[in-house]
């Protein structure tokens, strides 16, 4: 995974990529003990293009050229697999502009903040992620005012409340 986050870095600097910051199941797992998934799920905000449609081309063709190929709706980068997700939101471009400097091994990379991570989750909404949920209040540390202001700015306080009830 470190040879992994160390491409990432490559291509934020190669202005492939814009800020990127790892979210999901792998993302929490710098909060709270690991939790079982198959890929690295990458938030990022791509460089501005001249269409209005957002496109990941620019981003798979610099993969391709390095040797990396799709595999799904992932791109298997020295054997792991890693899935981009576009920021779409207001949600998620906050959350990549909060993310923190962490490291991983000797290699330094940006993870989503475990209140974003939560509120991400609520605003998805499936099974695993309330499920998340749950695991994120019991084991991380959380900023309580933080998440409070996170929740009422994207409208998520009705659904904090449904599932922590």
């Amino acid at each position: 995974m470190e040879r992994t986050l160390q491409i990432l870095n490559e291509l934020e600097r190669d202005g492939v990529l814009g800020r990127y910051a790892i979210g999901g199941a792998m993302g929490a797992t710098f909060y709270i003990e690991p939790l079982l998934t198959f890929d690295l799920d990458i938030f990022v905000l791509l460089p501005e293009s001249t269409g209005t449609v957002l496109t990941l081309s620019r981003l798979y063709e610099a993969l391709r050229a390095r040797g990396y190929a799709e595999e799904g709706e992932c791109v298997v980068i020295e054997g792991v697999p890693v899935q981009f997700l576009p920021a779409y939101n207001s949600l998620l471009e906050e959350a990549l502009r909060e993310a923190g400097e962490m490291s991983y091994q000797t290699t330094s990379t940006r993870v989503l903040r475990v209140e974003h991570l939560l509120a991400i989750c609520l605003q998805t909404g499936r099974t695993k992620d309330r499920e998340r949920v749950r695991i994120l209040r019991e084991q991380a540390t959380l900023d309580d005012k933080y998440l409070a202001l996170v929740l009422r700015r994207h409208q998520l306080e009705e659904r904090w409340k449904e599932w922590t009830a």
